[in-house]
């Protein structure tokens, strides 16, 4: 009777190695071998010369692809380019749906149209961010209706794209509008699953709401706020599709908008695979590391 059960155990154990079988397949296909490949091309010489009519390489030259990166000031210049804009963005958007959250998971506030305001703070969302430039783009052209309304009011217009303040806010701001509704629904969500004795016992003891705020609710949300960081800063260094629309490609002013990513794409469109693929191992590299590092002070701070 035992060996019967032994071997239907293992039977279901076999089953279920097959149904992962797709899942490691598709990882392997489409993630681990164009890692790999990434890392190889990284080490070689390969581009485009002559106009794209002859190609150089591939030449073995080591560690040269990502000397020239950090000798040549374009890396850390398109980094500062990158955490400028991010955090522009990341600030008010955890300020407000921290707001927002606290709002809508306080059930004795009772906000009328609660579902409404829900629904619309999260649809920007689901609108794709090339869109959402193009948009931008339309509305703070230099004969854009934000012009022509400044005008109207007696005012001189501005051109929002050809100052380094201005486009580096506009940038900022559409990721805000994208990414804080998302926020407001995880930080509520992280709120609502929050025992509610922890409250009621705070208010029997005569704490105020800022102390229920900051002694209850902050702390107990270290998690989410450690999933929205993690997630938000990887976002940011993969920023893209908005500044690349919105400075058709160029990162203008004097690329001062011009992005990591950005960067590497200028490398690939000139099928320069090696310096691209330098670009690509060290951005994954510096994620790995960022991540790592913030999980490791806030795990840190629990254990203390």
């Amino acid at each position: 009777m035992a060996a019967a059960k032994k071997s239907k155990v293992v039977s279901y154990t076999k089953w279920g190695y097959i149904f992962l079988i797709p899942f490691f397949l598709v990882y392997t296909v489409f993630s681990l071998v164009p890692l790999i490949s990434t890392v190889y091309f990284s080490f070689f010489e390969k581009y485009m010369a002559m106009g794209g009519l002859t190609q150089v390489g591939p030449n073995f030259v080591g560690l040269q692809n990502y000397i020239q990166f950090f000798t040549n000031g374009d890396l850390l210049k398109f980094t500062w380019n990158t955490l400028v804009m991010w955090i522009a963005g990341f600030i008010p958007q955890i300020l407000v749906s921290l707001l927002l959250g606290v709002w809508f998971a306080d059930t004795s506030i009772r906000l009328k149209g609660e579902q409404f305001f829900k629904t619309v703070i999260y649809l920007p969302n689901l609108i794709m961010a090339s869109a959402f430039a193009m948009l931008f783009f339309a509305i703070f052209s230099d004969i854009g209706p934000v012009n022509n309304m400044i005008s109207a009011l007696g005012g001189e217009p501005i051109r929002w794209l050809s100052y380094t303040w201005s486009t580096r806010f506009l940038v900022a701001l559409m990721n805000f509008l994208m990414w804080f509704g998302n926020t407001t629904i995880m930080l509520m969500a992280g709120i609502m699953g929050i025992d509610t004795s922890l409250f009621e016992a705070a208010n029997v003891d005569g704490a105020t709401s800022f102390q229920v705020f900051t002694r209850i609710t902050m702390p107990l949300l270290k998690p989410i706020f450690l999933y929205v960081l993690i997630t938000s800063l990887i976002g940011g260094i993969q920023m893209f599709d908005v500044p690349q629309i919105l400075t058709d490609q160029m990162g203008s002013p004097n690329n001062t908008t011009m992005t990591l990513i950005m960067h590497l794409n200028k490398h690939l469109y000139s099928k320069n695979y090696g310096m691209s693929g330098a670009l690509s191992v060290i951005l994954f590299v510096v994620t790995g590391v960022l991540s790592f590092i913030i999980y490791r002070i806030n795990t840190r701070q629990d254990e203390y």
